[in-house]
């Protein structure tokens, strides 16, 4: 068979298979590496089972629909959240619907701006079910309101809601789990912990500093710090827009005012596909995931890799390596044309590589494209 021919048919079986895995992206909702372990990963129903599942915002939403898949996979749960009858109300379905038992399920009342109260909850569970196996800190609140209009209360209880609250249970959490050696720890944060979006600067923030902050520095310190104990876990899950009540219980200009309002959610992921997906994650350990669907999971990816800090920390790496090959390709050519030069006995006092010499010591050239 003709080379070149064989050449062309593997070329078009390429482009053959980059089409389709673009395809496959375009109607994506999870991050590849999700998508991996959901296709070839463990199962949460083969990883999850009689564990002790502790669910913060277990009231309504994400962490209502966690509740209810968790309770088919026959773990021991404990719902938390502000609302008690709302608890009681999610309870009663699990028991309905799901594999559990009255003794399965226990509902504790947690308010996580009360860190003062964060100990003795612990000690509630650690009290009814003598182990915690999963915390998933998925509490949190939203914010739906231009800046100017908003008051520095509002910032207040976002920071001390969405993150401090979720630091200071982890915290008392975390020596049981090092006691027993094994452990996860599961924060659900959002995509607008990476990118940032308008009339949420407040919620953006706290999310941004619930990734950065606490994943980044503290629990990538801590992954370090529990180095001997490859037990413990942790994970990051980044939902884009799901069917919830989220911005229903938005945070408006004040405290005491909410949006009150969900809106058309029909564009959103539905709250099934998105707890499934953190099921998978869970199984799976894996560090982060992006859950959503295109175009969002599209912009997040341009965001992380393009336009944001690691996007140009990306390029200035790919450049400083071409830097070096250009280096390293003058040297050669220098080489080369001085041999040449001396074989000919320098006649014409040039030789053939002249123009790409002058290309590579450009000194300039290459400067103004360094970051």
């Amino acid at each position: 068979m003709n080379w070149e021919l064989l050449l062309w048919l593997l070329a078009l079986c390429a482009l053959l298979l980059l089409v389709v895995q673009l395809l496959r992206f375009l109607r994506a909702d999870g991050d590849l590496t999700l998508l991996w372990a959901e296709w070839q990963g463990r199962r949460p129903e083969w990883e999850l089972t009689d564990m002790v599942v502790w669910v913060t915002g277990a009231s309504s939403g994400i962490g209502e629909e966690l509740a209810y898949q968790l309770s088919k996979l026959g773990v021991s749960l404990v719902l938390s959240a502000r609302r008690v009858h709302e608890l009681e109300r999610v309870k009663r379905r699990c028991l309905e619907n799901g594999n559990l038992k009255e003794k399965d399920i226990l509902v504790l009342p947690l308010d996580l701006t009360d860190t003062g109260s964060h100990e003795a909850a612990t000690e509630a569970v650690l009290q009814e079910f003598g182990r915690i196996d999963i915390l998933v800190n998925n509490g949190g609140i939203s914010q739906r309101s231009l800046c100017m209009d908003t008051s520095l209360d509002v910032y207040r209880k976002l920071i001390e809601l969405n993150y401090l609250g979720t630091v200071s249970l982890t915290k008392c959490v975390l020596p049981h789990m090092i006691e027993r050696k094994q452990g996860k720890i599961v924060t659900v944060n959002s995509i607008l912990g990476i990118i940032s979006a308008p009339l949420s600067t407040g919620y953006c923030a706290s999310k941004h500093a619930l990734r950065v902050r606490l994943l980044k520095l503290n629990f990538n310190g801590l992954r370090t710090e529990l180095a001997a104990y490859p037990g413990i876990t942790v994970s990051n899950i980044c939902p884009g827009p799901v069917q919830s009540n989220i911005v229903q219980n938005s945070l408006a200009g004040e405290v005491t005012k909410t949006i009150a309002n969900n809106g058309d959610q029909s564009h959103k992921m539905t709250t099934s596909r998105c707890v499934r997906l953190m099921l998978i994650s869970m199984a799976n350990d894996l560090k982060e995931v992006w859950i959503s669907q295109q175009p969002f999971l599209l912009v997040t990816y341009l965001w992380q890799y393009i336009w944001g800090r690691k996007g140009l920390r990306t390029l200035r790496m790919v450049w400083m390596q071409t830097l070096l090959i250009l280096k390293s390709l003058r040297q050669n050519v220098t080489e080369k044309s001085s041999c040449t030069f001396q074989a000919t006995g320098g006649r014409n006092g040039k030789h053939e590589n002249s123009n790409l010499l002058m290309l590579l010591n450009n000194q300039r050239l290459i400067c103004d494209f360094t970051f």
